[in-house]
């Protein structure tokens, strides 16, 4: 197999891109057909739990408060973060293919990085949520309105949708006139950049800078926030009223440990000799393990959710009762003029 390239000019600067990237990572994975299996169940699941989540949010009134706008958002960028990277997997292991196009491939990386971030990012609005009620709850709701939240998760979305452009934008100013082969498979920066020609540390240093502000960052504001929340929650006196707002913590504090523990795997990877397969497994765990979880701990434990599902399903269930109701009297009324 021998990797075309094209070629294209921008003043007066010629660009050498490859038609397609080939990975190596596809090869030889045992037990192939079983993690197949658990991908497909993972993104139904996935889509099934979030579309639900956003739906009740979206419908019931008394959920349209910041905390939830937090939760929706989540339950929107671990959606569009899994449709990005599942099936593009499922695809390659299922029909083994083992190259993607050049443009496919920094779409993909664009939208892998871009979702990831806005997640790491949310994780901290909810933190900083979780922070003002325990620790301010006489002035939650004048800090935490709908406005300061709305702003927020704009400002994320704004932010990292800008850096990540910039980032992936600039890489593709870069020529391939090397090796096509990446060894992984995933469209990760540090892959394709290893692989560019010419000076690349104008990219690598903004990759960098990204690589700190989206995921050394984060982790280091929630716990910093949960050292505050925890002496906050020391000089109650009470030990039951600190065991309840410390349960308003549970369902953040496990995908923050389920989302930022892979990741810090990955990087630890690396450095070591460790095994491929387990590299790889452990570099679709931050993908595809939270937006599966997201939906099951903030509707399966949470009871303010589960209350508006059933209220909600109540409300569907009146509704088509009374539907059924004005039917049959129209229709009675319809033979008696008959």
């Amino acid at each position: 197999m021998v990797p075309t390239a094209k070629a294209a000019t921008i003043s007066n600067v010629t660009f050498v891109r490859p038609a397609k990237f080939y990975f190596s990572g596809y090869s030889n994975i045992p037990h192939i057909t079983y993690f197949l299996i658990f991908m497909c169940f993972v993104y139904i699941v996935t889509v099934v739990g979030n579309v639900f989540l956003m739906s009740v949010i979206y419908l019931v009134r008394t959920l349209h408060t910041p905390k939830y706008m937090i939760v929706f958002n989540l339950a929107l960028a671990d959606l569009c973060g899994s449709s990005a990277s599942i099936p593009k997997v499922v695809d390659a292991l299922l029909f083994d293919r083992s190259d993607i196009v050049y443009e496919d491939c920094l779409s993909y990386m664009f939208f892998i990085y871009f979702f990831a971030e806005v997640q790491s990012w949310t994780l901290v609005i909810m933190a900083y949520d979780r922070f003002i009620a325990i620790c301010f709850p006489l002035r939650y709701h004048s800090i935490v309105t709908k406005p300061a939240i709305a702003a927020m998760l704009l400002l994320v979305w704004v932010v990292l949708l800008s850096i990540t452009a910039s980032m992936v934008g600039l890489l593709d100013r870069h020529s391939f006139c090397g090796s096509l082969v990446i060894q992984n498979f995933i469209c990760g920066m540090g892959l394709i950049l290893g692989l560019a020609c010419g000076d690349t540390s104008l990219v690598s240093n903004i990759a960098f800078v990204s690589f700190v502000l989206n995921l050394c960052l984060p982790p280091i504001l929630i716990i910093l926030t949960y050292v505050c929340i925890a002496i906050a929650l020391s000089r109650v006196a009470s030990r039951k009223e600190r065991l309840k707002a410390a349960k308003t913590c549970t369902s953040h504090l496990i995908l923050v440990t389920v989302y930022f523990i892979p990741l810090l795997y990955i990087n630890i990877a690396y450095w070591d000799d460790l095994d491929r397969d387990a590299k790889i497994i452990s570099m679709i765990l931050p993908d595809i393990i939270p937006p599966l979880l997201n939906p099951i701990l903030y509707s399966l434990k949470t009871e303010e959710v589960l209350n508006s599902f059933k209220k909600l399903c109540n409300n569907m269930l009146s509704n088509t009762t009374m539907s059924k109701k004005v039917f049959t009297a129209m229709l009675t009324k319809w033979k008696v003029l008959k």
